[in-house]
């Protein structure tokens, strides 16, 4: 079981007021919490193989293809303001 002590420690580290009440309730609630953890920790997992997602996706990947479509003078046509094939902006400071 986690102690008020052990609650109060953790509060400081992250730089919180806690109250004694919420020191006990909180106490309670970690313990509850770590003992799904020490439960889940029971089963036996051996010749389980790990998974990268929870359900069967199947990555779709596709070959990257570099194409042109539109030139820098089309891309900067409606800008309102550009220095040759840039868009020029305002400063920022």
């Amino acid at each position: 079981m986690i102690d008020k002590k052990t609650i109060e420690h953790i509060a400081k580290l992250a730089r919180l007021q806690v109250s004694d009440e919420e020191a006990q309730e909180y106490s309670t609630q970690l313990a509850k919490a770590l003992g799904h953890f020490e439960q889940i920790s029971k089963i036996n997992t051996a010749g389980i193989e790990p998974l990268v997602t929870p359900t069967e996706i199947e990555s779709f990947w596709r070959e990257d293809v570099v194409k042109q479509e539109f030139t820098a003078e089309e891309m900067t046509a409606n800008a309102p303001a550009k220095a040759g094939n840039l868009f020029k902006v305002p400063p920022v400071v």
